[in-house]
């Protein structure tokens, strides 16, 4: 489901009625988010733990970013991502916990570190999850999910979510947050060809 719906988001934004597909942005977040809750079987203590630390560092950093500008940068969320607290989307807190989770997930599968290097986990995670910001901010902008001050994405900003992401992946290692969810993989690799897509489909193009 998670391709299927990524693949007709795709082809609608840029080649239908781009305002109506974006509009449906916070539906398919939280659809996501349920379908990773479903996949991960058994909620157990650790994963609710990550989740709920991810959720609310995430908001209250956005908040901070928002209403101050040190962290992230000078920018701000348009009303596409959906509810507001304090001018910031609660699904961004979601997005947070999805990105840095799926990451991790995927970063302690392919190395196998997970006990043993955990710094080292915690960074691959953190370039991972910077990387991932780095490919979707120029889409986010040009579908007017947020929008950044002269209209130009701060290096300054990659560094905050690099040592955001890197904190709470420690954090993750430490709780021993489980890494048994495959679906929060392909969730990832999906989102990253969805927006790769729209990069070439929409950003290039102006």
């Amino acid at each position: 489901m998670a391709v299927l719906v990524h693949v007709s988001g795709a082809i609608g934004i840029a080649f239908f009625d781009r305002n109506l597909f974006v509009s449906l942005t916070p539906v398919n977040l939280l659809l996501m988010f349920l379908l990773l809750l479903w996949n991960e079987g058994s909620l157990r203590i650790p994963f609710l733990l990550s989740l709920l630390i991810a959720f609310f560092t995430g908001l209250f950093t956005e908040m901070v970013g928002v209403h101050t500008g040190w962290l992230f940068g000078s920018y701000v969320y348009q009303p596409v991502m959906g509810p507001q607290l304090l001018e910031v989307p609660l699904l961004i807190g979601l997005n947070w916990f999805i990105v840095v989770y799926a990451s991790f997930i995927l970063v302690s599968r392919f190395y196998k570190l997970h006990h043993t290097a955990p710094w080292l986990i915690a960074l691959l995670t953190a370039l991972l999850t910077t990387l991932f910001d780095w490919l979707m901010e120029p889409v986010a902008m040009e579908l007017g999910f947020w929008s950044w001050e002269n209209n130009a994405v701060p290096f300054y900003n990659y560094f905050c979510w690099f040592v955001i992401s890197l904190l709470l992946a420690r954090i993750f290692v430490r709780i021993k947050t489980p890494i048994v969810n495959m679906f929060a993989v392909l969730l990832l690799l999906v989102q990253t060809a969805f927006f790769i897509f729209l990069r070439l489909a929409l950003v290039s193009a102006t």
